[in-house]
């Protein structure tokens, strides 16, 4: 199971959208995330465009996760027409329930989707439990099962 840490994050997205608030290291932006189950894994999707996969900082702690990226600003001596695409730093974290296996979080990115598998934990995954009859039982089956000539 994952859950949101912080129920007013699109809220803090849409003001930031609204006033053009970039990220900083004490506020830093948020980034999208779609997540599902797929059979015995969880999938978490983030979307990052522009971002460079190399330094982005993802850790696992207990059952939080954090993704940390930046999106650096421009450099250089620019006349702005628009700025609609965040810039700064983007942090966004996770609580993973103790069915998660967070010792083989597995992480890949392409076309600015960094993306998670996170296995379901052996713990956790449903198992037959096989019942063994007691000696008792044993030996009233075996007695009822006696052929008697007479």
């Amino acid at each position: 199971m994952l859950m949101r840490t912080d129920p007013f994050r699109e809220l803090d997205r849409l003001t930031q959208q609204v006033f053009g608030n970039p990220g900083t290291t004490a506020r830093p932006s948020v980034m999208p995330m779609d997540a599902w189950r797929a059979g015995e894994e969880f999938v978490v999707e983030f979307d990052l465009p522009g971002v460079d996969p190399g330094p982005v900082d993802l850790d696992v702690e207990r059952n939080v996760l954090t993704v940390r990226a930046e999106r650096p600003g421009l450099n250089g001596d620019h006349e702005l027409i628009a700025a609609e695409r965040p810039r700064g730093i983007f942090s966004r974290q996770l609580i993973l329930g103790d069915n998660l296996d967070t010792d083989r979080v597995q992480a890949s990115y392409d076309a600015g989707v960094l993306t998670l598998r996170i296995p379901v934990a052996e713990k956790a995954k449903p198992r037959r439990i096989e019942i063994t009859p007691s000696n008792k039982e044993i030996s009233q089956a075996s007695n009822s099962h006696q052929v008697i000539n007479a």
